[in-house]
């Protein structure tokens, strides 16, 4: 698939511990500074700001300076995943474990065959980092980054314990991204951008991090599709959590802690916001980027098929089948917490 691995990866210290490839960082506080490390801290060689180094973990998180039109959220969730880590570790006790469990998922399976090798792929708000030390297996370098130093500890902790060398994991925000612009194959946000103060401006900010003819994928919350969990969280409310069996995810046999990890992301986030597909559409265009695919498809009962072909363009729907589509989502999205998927590719 054009754009995802077509040009070599340049040469780099694999290191089993923290990613060393300074080539392409930038320090998140000058956004141009070049960085260097030492055995304790990372320093920029432009404004001379350092950022330590914590259980092998560059610690390279820089606030958003934001006005006084939004209301900052992010010490909320950062406090959120620190006390709750999403999700979480306790069904994989090897790299064989993770794997097996990934590619059950048809679009796990499928983002694993069909992301080439050699691809160099940053997941923006990784959490646990499960998806980046999963597409790292196959050749791929991965960047895992998040703000929660909790979860990125979990993360590591994985990749030492399975030396998986092409897993790297930052503490970073995704508004002040630690990395050159165009420098990555494909960019991941799955579940991500509707915790934030600003859902488009996180958006802007991590498109400009993907390569001319690269990719991007977003996850987000769907305005309709998030209803029937907008309904459950309030029945939680008002009885104190009880009837958690309303949402069938509670009453599949998997561990209670597992469970209690997704409870806790779906019905006790202190933030998110809602989108739709046509309003993805609008910062596509914005930030020159062309439609791919969405799940779910633009056109009316097309669906999502098992040996979809993930970077391979589909024809958009009309606005009329559009609508009717995203509204289908009242029926259709409540399984997956109301979330839907956009990939799109960058313009030369």
């Amino acid at each position: 698939m054009s754009g995802l691995g077509t040009t070599a990866v340049p040469n780099r210290r694999d290191s089993v511990n923290t990613f060393e490839d300074f080539e392409i960082m930038r320090c998140p506080k000058c956004t141009a500074g070049k960085l260097e490390r030492s055995d304790s801290h990372i320093k920029c060689l432009s404004c001379a700001q350092t950022f330590p180094i914590t259980d092998n973990i560059p610690q390279l998180f820089w606030p958003t300076e934001w006005d006084g039109s939004k209301q900052d959220v992010t010490d909320q969730i950062k406090a959120f995943y620190e006390k709750t880590p999403f999700p979480d570790y306790d069904e994989f006790d090897s790299i064989g474990s993770l794997v097996e469990k990934a590619r059950r998922r048809v679009f796990g399976r499928l983002l694993d065959e069909q992301i080439p090798y050699g691809a160099r792929i940053i997941e923006c708000g990784c959490g646990t980092g499960q998806l980046t030390n999963f597409l790292s297996v196959a050749g791929r370098t991965t960047v895992g980054s998040d703000m929660c130093l909790n979860s990125l500890r979990m993360a590591q902790g994985f990749k030492e314990k399975n030396a998986l060398k092409r897993a790297h994991f930052i503490q970073m925000n995704l508004f002040r991204p630690c990395f050159a612009p165009g420098t990555f194959d494909l960019v991941i946000s799955s579940g991500v951008l509707h915790h934030t103060a600003d859902p488009r401006l996180g958006f802007d900010t991590i498109a400009k991090l993907v390569k001319p003819h690269g990719y991007i994928l977003i996850g987000l919350y769907h305005k309709y599709g998030r209803l029937s969990t907008d309904f459950r969280r309030f029945i939680f409310n008002i009885t104190g959590d009880h009837f958690t069996r309303l949402d069938s995810r509670m009453g599949e046999q998997i561990s209670q802690a597992r469970k209690k990890s997704w409870f806790n992301d779906q019905y006790k986030n202190p933030h998110e916001s809602k989108h739709t597909i046509a309003e993805t559409l609008v910062w596509l265009k914005d930030n020159g980027f062309s439609f791919v695919k969405s799940i779910p498809k633009t056109v009316m009962f097309e669906p999502f098929k098992a040996s979809e072909q993930l970077f391979v363009p589909d024809q958009l729907g009309s606005k009329l089948g559009m609508a009717l589509v995203e509204r289908g989502m009242m029926f259709t999205g409540g399984r997956d917490g109301g979330f839907f998927v956009v990939i799109a590719r960058k313009n030369s």
